[in-house]
């Protein structure tokens, strides 16, 4: 079953990238876990890419492992 029609970063023919922060918040749940393939609506080219990316920025602090990462950055 393919999902290629469905896939907005195959659509739009974006380029994933790990320093793009704002695109990898899009496929994060509040709790910044990688969102499923299923709830993304991505093709699993695009999902692995995601998934990719996401760690590499967890790795260089671009953007935060937990929620609770975020808490204590905001309390000092």
């Amino acid at each position: 079953m393919s999902h290629k029609l469905d896939c907005s970063l195959c659509n739009d023919n974006i380029r994933v990238d790990y320093k793009n922060r704002e695109l990898l918040r899009k496929f994060v749940t509040s709790q910044f876990k990688i969102a499923t393939s299923r709830r993304n609506k991505l093709c699993s080219k695009h999902q692995r890419k995601i998934a990719n990316a996401v760690k590499i920025a967890r790795y260089m602090a671009l953007i935060p492992y937990t929620r609770l990462q975020v808490a204590a950055r905001r309390r000092g």
